[in-house]
Parts: structure tokens; sequence; C-alpha cells
């Protein structure tokens, strides 16, 4: 794939969108909220002058609520910390940056922000939001000029990590934060139970039916691939070692029901036919545009029909979880 191309998720806000299907990646959000907060606290206390402006910038944002949900929870942030402040208050401004691909839905986005002027009322900072179509693995911002990036779920895409870190550090001021966000590995084996990498196998196995059905042409799934890779924890902490452009203030492993409508703690799945159509729907509004594109439309209710049933029978053996790795980083001096 070019390096501005990549995976788009579905747009709009219908049944089959990813934004009426992202509540795992709203789940992510939350659990890493005390590292999104202590992040921020530490750019506000950078700021030197009586008025200041934070620039922050969501890589990867996709559109629906979740976009919303990073942005008022820099803003709720910003206001707790202007407040806890014994010193006078500073009148911080906020730049939000949205970044995506151009195919994202930014006029849902643009639609959405309207909700945010509930999030504070009177007492809410000065807020500004623009969007950014474009890839992250180009240059996106000029030099030492964001104070603050936020990616979340987007990253999972790519393998060019190291690139990434290169173009983040150029556009940070110094000191500034990232908090990343992706879909890792339990291990240094692959191929485990609830990794990821078995979620693509199933979608493998779904497509491999429908050739044997006559629906789908072998040579159309042989040349189809996804742009995926999921690191472990290790091969993170060594490539950002390695870098020498970042500092790791924390990095962990944590893990999140396949289906997203599942808070439980348990090892048991309650009903795997409803749990893998919750799967299925999750993950058909992320890979719904891939595979229309190489394989065309006709196909997709079919393919997620049989891929509900798939994960379903996955899940009979025991529940899966996603390994997923958020990562704070700061800016390295040289």
């Amino acid at each position: 794939m070019k390096t501005g191309s990549g995976v788009r998720m579905a747009t709009g806000n219908g049944e089959n969108s990813y934004a009426a299907n992202s509540r795992l990646q709203e789940k992510a959000i939350l659990e890493t909220r005390p590292m999104l907060r202590k992040a921020i606290e530490e750019v506000y206390k950078s700021l030197s002058d009586r008025r200041s402006t934070m620039v922050v910038a969501d890589l990867g944002c996709s559109s629906g609520p979740n976009t919303l949900r990073v942005v008022s929870e820099v803003i709720g942030a910003v206001q707790f910390y202007t407040r806890k402040s014994e010193e006078q208050r500073r009148a911080v401004e906020v730049q939000f940056f949205l970044n995506d691909l151009p195919g994202n839905d930014f006029n849902l986005v643009f639609r959405s922000l309207e909700q945010l002027e509930d999030l504070g009322g009177k007492e809410t900072q000065p807020y500004y939001v623009a969007g950014l179509p474009g890839s992250y693995y180009t240059k996106l911002f000029p030099s030492r000029s964001v104070h603050f990036f936020h990616s979340s779920y987007s990253l999972m895409w790519r393998s060019k990590f190291e690139l990434f870190l290169t173009l983040r550090s150029r556009e940070l001021v110094n000191g500034g934060r990232m908090l990343l966000t992706f879909l890792g590995r339990n291990s240094e084996e692959m191929m485990m139970h609830g990794d990821v990498s078995t979620l693509f196998e199933l979608v493998a196995k779904s497509l491999q039916s429908l050739v044997l059905k006559g629906r789908v042409e072998k040579e159309k799934l042989d040349s189809f691939n996804l742009p995926y890779y999921a690191p472990s924890v290790k091969e993170v902490k060594a490539l950002i070692n390695e870098s020498k452009l970042f500092d790791i203030e924390h990095v962990r492993l944590f893990q999140s029901n396949w289906d997203p409508q599942d808070d439980l703690d348990s090892d048991v799945v309650l009903d795997c036919a409803s749990s893998g159509a919750n799967v299925a729907k999750c993950i058909r509004a992320v890979l719904e545009p891939l595979i229309v594109d190489h394989f065309g439309v006709d196909i997709i209710e079919e393919l997620f029909m049989v891929y509900a049933s798939v994960v379903a029978k996955h899940l009979e053996k025991a529940k899966a979880k996603y390994p997923i790795i958020v990562a704070s980083l700061k800016k390295a001096r040289h």
C-alpha cells in the first residue's frame, strides 16, 4: 500500500457504521484515561506564559462518539489543572487537530461538535477544533509545534512504527508528550486464543467458506492482504529505546473482551451466538471498506453472517480477549 492510503472505517452513523460500533475503542479510552490526564498535567505545567496555547492532535481520530470523548477528556483535564493550580490562573486555550485519512467521515465529526457545547458550561476552557486529512506516516505539522499527540487503535495497521516516531518527534515541542494505544499480543508467540491475529484468521476462514461456495474467487482470496502487525510489549519497548527519540514514561498491556458489549471479567461467555454477532458488527465496521474495495459489495452480508457463526464457535472453547498495549512517551532531550 502507498503511504498515503490505508484502512478507513465504515462511514456515517448507521447500524453498520464505525460510529455505531466503536464501543471497544471507547473502553480503551476509558481504561487509559489516568495516563492521558497525567500527560496533560505535565504539558500544562510546562506552559510558562500567563496566556498559553496547548496544541493537541488526535491521530487516526475516525468519527463518532470516541472522537468527541478524546476532546472532552483533554478539555476536562486542562480545566481541572487550571482550577487546581495555586498560581494565578492561566488562560490556556486548546487547539485540537483531528487527523485521519481523507476518506474519513469528517462531515460527521464536525456535525457532532455541537455536542461539546454542554461539556463544561461557562467554565469550559477556550478550545478550537480543526480537521487535518492526511496520513500520519507523512509530515503533518511544522517542527516543534505540537504539545501532545494521542492515537488510539490506529497504529495497529502498520509496521512503520519507527517512521511514525521520527515524524512525531520532529513535530513535538521540547518535552512534548504522546499517548499511544494499539492492539498487540501477549507474548513472543503468535496465534494465542484471544490475540487479534486469531480474529483475522477467522476472517480468512469465513472468506474461504465463500470460496468453497463459489461466491468468491480463490485468486481474489489469495491476493487479499490485511496491512496489520501486532507487536509484543517487548518489541515496542525495544524499538522506542533504539530510536532514542522518546523516553518511556509508562507502558503496559491490558485486555478487553472480544465482545465489546461484554463487560464481565469472568472467563465464561454467556451467549456465544450473541457475542459472535457483536464481534462481527465491530469487525465489519473496521474492515468493510477494505473488503468491498477488494471483493465487491455483494458478499458483505453473507460474509459477516458466516463470520459471526465462526466466531461464536471459537468462543465456545473459551472467552477471547484482545491484548492492548498503551504507551506514554515523552520527547527525549538531545
